[in-house]
């Protein structure tokens, strides 16, 4: 992965720099306290090309072997946290309601999913998710 720079604004939407919001977590100096730190670096990581992270951070029942986001067409543009449930700090599970905005080929698009998180030994990992297709719920 590329060196990125400090003042560099974090891609998860915080408006904080990256190396006070996302990177320590991308970079394993810290861990995730809540669910939605996991989504937004998790999302990070997807606007970054981390593969390593994101398959660092997923659940091992539900982890794909690999992770191809090489000459990936999508171009990550924002994320919108919708809805939290439950992932905080004393909490085993957790969900993420989120929309992401991506471009491919130079046409808007989105991703609209409720993520469902779970503790795996201490740490916050993502399970899996399910897509809303409904456009008119999706923000």
């Amino acid at each position: 992965m590329a060196k990125r720079k400090k003042t560099t604004t974090c891609p998860c939407d915080t408006g904080l720099p990256l190396a006070q919001c996302c990177e320590p977590l991308l970079n394993n100096e810290l861990q995730a306290k809540t669910t939605l730190a996991l989504m937004r670096s998790r999302y990070c990581a997807y606007t970054l090309g981390d593969e390593d992270y994101l398959l660092r951070t997923w659940h091992s029942d539900t982890r794909p072997l690999q992770l191809s986001l090489q000459g990936n067409q999508q171009h990550w543009q924002r994320l919108k946290i919708i809805d939290t449930t439950a992932g905080q700090a004393d909490d085993d599970n957790g969900e993420v309601e989120f929309v992401a905005i991506y471009k491919i080929n130079g046409r808007a698009e989105r991703l609209h999913e409720r993520s469902r998180f779970t503790r795996e030994g201490q740490q916050w990992r993502y399970v899996d998710g399910a897509i809303n297709d409904n456009p008119a719920t999706s923000e």
